[in-house]
C-alpha cells in the first residue's frame, strides 16, 4: 500500500514463462514435498477444470496493473485452475500436517483486543478505523486430524528466556511482528529499544525474560537501491548476485531467524549482476531483456539459502511462505475491494497463477536448502501460511485502514495486509508450535 511503502503490482508477468514454470513447480511440489518432509505430509489434487468452471471470487482473474504503467490490450491468460486442494481423507491417514485444514467457528474470539494492545499500527487497527463487522474475529484454524494450541505467551517467554529473534522481510513481517508483540503483551509488554531513521527496522526488549525481538527491513533480501518517486512508484536497482548487508551483517546475533520474500518482487526492477545490467522485470521503453519477477525471486532465495546453510552460525531458521492479496474488481488504486465477511471454503477461490509460481519457487528452493542443511548442521523449518491465508479474504483492512467518518472519502482499500487482531495471529500460533513442539531443543535453557 502506498502509505506503507508497498509497491504497486505490475501487470506483465511473463505469462508464457509462467505456464512452463507453473506446471513444472506444481509437479515438483506434488512429488517432492512429501518425500523430503516426514513431518509435513501434504496431499495435492490438481483440478483440471477451467477457471470459468470454478466458483471464483467476484471479479474473476484480476491483472495487477500499476497506475504508472501503460495498459495492455492483450488479455492476461487464465490457466486451468491449479488451486491447491488438500485431501482431508488422505491427511487423516498420515501424521498431522499443521498447514492442511480448515477454518472453523471459534466463539471465544481473539486472545487480545485492539484496545488492549498498544503495538497495533493504525493502518491495521480495523475496528478503531470503523470496520462494522466482527465476524472475522471468530474463526480458528483446525488442521485435519489434530489441533493447534492457542498461543501461550507465558510458555513462549519462558522457553525464550535469554534468547534473541529476528524477523527479516517487508511490511508483512511488520504486521506479523505487531501480532506477536500483542500476543506476548498478555504476560509482559516489550519496550522499543531501537529504530532506524525510517522506522522500518525496530527492536524490542522483554526485560523480565531478557528476550530481544528485532524487525529487519529487507524487502528483497538482496542488495537494492530503492528511490521513492512518490505515489507508490519506485526506481529499483536490484543486484541479483549480492545479499542485503542490512540483515547478513546481523545474522550472527540471533538465535532464531524468520525470513521471507514478498510482494516487492512484483515491482518494476532493473537487474544487475557483476556490476552490469542484465535485464529487468517490466521496464517498457528501456530496451532491456525481460527476465521477470520469478527470475529475480529464484536468485534471491538461492543466494539467501546458500548464505544460511554455509554460515558457521547455526540458529533455527524458519522460512515463511508467500502471502497473497484478496483484491476483487480491481487493484488498490482503481477501486479494488475486499469486503467479504467470512472465510472461503475449498474450491470457492481462484487465484492468480503468479502467486502459485512464486510459492512453487519457494518450495523448490527450500527443499534444496533443507537437504543441504542436513549435511551442514543447519536447522531449517517451513512456516507454510500460503493456503490457510488464501482462505481468509475477510481478514484485511479494506477501506478501514484509516478512520474516515465520510465513507465517500475513504482511502484506497488494503487487501494485502491484515487486521489485528485477525487471521495473522494464527501465523504466530503455528510459529510457536513449530519452534516449541517439533523437537527443536537446541537452545533450551
Amino acid at each position: 500500500m502506498e502509505s506503507d511503502g508497498e509497491p504497486s503490482l505490475s501487470p506483465r508477468k511473463r505469462v508464457g514463462h509462467f505456464l512452463i514454470k507453473l506446471f513444472g513447480s506444481a509437479l515438483l511440489l506434488a512429488f517432492s514435498y512429501r518425500l523430503l518432509f516426514s513431518d509435513s505430509n501434504v496431499f495435492f489434487v490438481f483440478s483440471g477444470s477451467s477457471a470459468s468452471e470454478m466458483p471464483a471470487a467476484k471479479g474473476g482473474n484480476l491483472r495487477r496493473d500499476s497506475p504508472s504503467m501503460e495498459k495492455t490490450d492483450a488479455p492476461y491468460a487464465r490457466l486451468p485452475e491449479m488451486a491447491l486442494h488438500l485431501s482431508k481423507e488422505d491427511s487423516l491417514k498420515e501424521q498431522c500436517d499443521l498447514f492442511s485444514g480448515e477454518w472453523i467457528p471459534n466463539s471465544s474470539g481473539p486472545p487480545y483486543t485492539n484496545s488492549s494492545c498498544s503495538f497495533i499500527d493504525s493502518y491495521q487497527d480495523c475496528l478503531t478505523n470503523g470496520r462494522p463487522d466482527t465476524r472475522y474475529l471468530y474463526w480458528k484454524w483446525k488442521p485435519y486430524g489434530c489441533g493447534v494450541s492457542p498461543f501461550d505467551a507465558e510458555k513462549f517467554l519462558k522457553a525464550m528466556r535469554n534468547k534473541s529473534w529476528a524477523l527479516i522481510g517487508d511490511s508483512i513481517f511488520r504486521n506479523q511482528m505487531e501480532s506477536l508483540l500483542c500476543l506476548l503483551s498478555q504476560v509482559e509488554e516489550a519496550v522499543e529499544i531501537y529504530h532506524d531513521e525510517t522506522y522500518q527496522s525496530k527492536t524490542w526488549y522483554f526485560s523480565s525474560h531478557n528476550l530481544t525481538l528485532a524487525l529487519i527491513w529487507s524487502p528483497f533480501l538482496l542488495k537494492a537501491e530503492i528511490k521513492d518517486l512518490g505515489h507508490s512508484n519506485y526506481d529499483i536497482q536490484l543486484h541479483l548476485d549480492a545479499l542485503d548487508n542490512t540483515w547478513t551483517s546481523q545474522y550472527n546475533k540471533y538465535d532464531y531467524i524468520v525470513l521471507s520474500g514478498g510482494q516487492w518482487f512484483l515491482k518494476t526492477s532493473i537487474f544487475w549482476e557483476n556490476s552490469t545490467i542484465i535485464g529487468c522485470h517490466y521496464c517498457p521503453g528501456k530496451n532491456l531483456r525481460e527476465l521477470g519477477m520469478d527470475y529475480s525471486y529464484q536468485k534471491a532465495l538461492e543466494l539467501a539459502f546458500r548464505f544460511i546453510t554455509t554460515s558457521d552460525h547455526k540458529p533455527l531458521v524458519v522460512f515463511r511462505t508467500w502471502t497473497v492479496d484478496h483484491f476483487e474488481y480491481g487493484e488498490w488504486y482503481d477501486g479494488g475491494i475486499c469486503n467479504r465477511t467470512e472465510p472461503y471454503k475449498e474450491g470457492e477461490f481462484s487465484r492468480d497463477p503468479a502467486d502459485q509460481v512464486m510459492r512453487g519457487l519457494e518450495i523448490a528452493e527450500f527443499e534444496k536448502a533443507a537437504a543441504i542443511g542436513l549435511e551442514h548442521g543447519t536447522h531449517l523449518k517451513l512456516l507454510d501460511i500460503y493456503h490457510l491465508s488464501l482462505l481468509r479474504p475477510d481478514g484485511h483492512p479494506g477501506p478501514y485502514r484509516k478512520l474516515y467518518p465520510d465513507i465517500s472519502k475513504r482511502p484506497q482499500n488494503d487487501c494485502l495486509h491484515w487486521c489485528l487482531p485477525g487471521p495473522m495471529d494464527t501465523w504466530n500460533d503455528l510459529l510457536m508450535e513449530i519452534v516449541l513442539n517439533e523437537g527443536h531443543q537446541r537452545y533450551s535453557s
